[in-house]
């Protein structure tokens, strides 16, 4: 089985790790998809998302880490022979946007199927927006800690020159 978790990743929360970890176990091959939308401002680059990722999933064989840009996720879910595409739930706004593209997926390509994950209810409010908004506060480098993995903490320390 073939799945496909697609995201910006800007940064990589403990809560994409989460998914990360799920979808290692459920799929033979997973696919994660780092976006690159040319409307949007990033705080990292695409080569350091992808980084960040392979950096998390160093050891996993069934891991691929590849560029999603300008192109639909079940399009390139159909080029590389996905079965799902994978999605994580964290609240109601999420499983709305979801179930929507859900659907617009299925209209494209009824083979491919959508599996929604329900987080851990400790990484609801986890998100990469969250852990951006935090970044420059007084005391920003302890609290950050607590919602990405270390090695994406480290490039955040690093980026907003908390350590050389």
């Amino acid at each position: 089985m073939i799945g496909i978790y697609a995201g910006s990743f800007d940064p990589p929360t403990n809560g994409h790790l989460w998914m990360f970890q799920q979808g290692i176990k459920l799929f033979d091959t997973f696919f994660i998809a780092v976006g690159k939308n040319a409307h949007k401002q990033y705080s990292f680059s695409l080569e350091e998302r992808m980084d960040m990722i392979r950096e998390l999933c160093i050891d996993q064989k069934n891991v691929e880490v590849v560029t999603l840009e300008n192109k639909f996720l079940v399009k390139y879910a159909e080029s590389i022979n996905a079965d799902y595409i994978f999605r994580g739930i964290r609240n109601e706004g999420d499983y709305t946007y979801e179930r929507g593209m859900r659907y617009v997926n299925g209209n494209m390509n009824p083979s491919i199927q959508t599996l929604f994950m329900m987080s851990p209810r400790d990484l609801v409010e986890v998100s990469s927006s969250l852990v951006k908004g935090l970044v420059g506060a007084d005391g920003w480098e302890e609290i950050t800690e607590n919602y990405v993995p270390e090695p994406v903490h480290r490039q955040l320390l690093k980026k907003y020159g908390a350590i050389d």
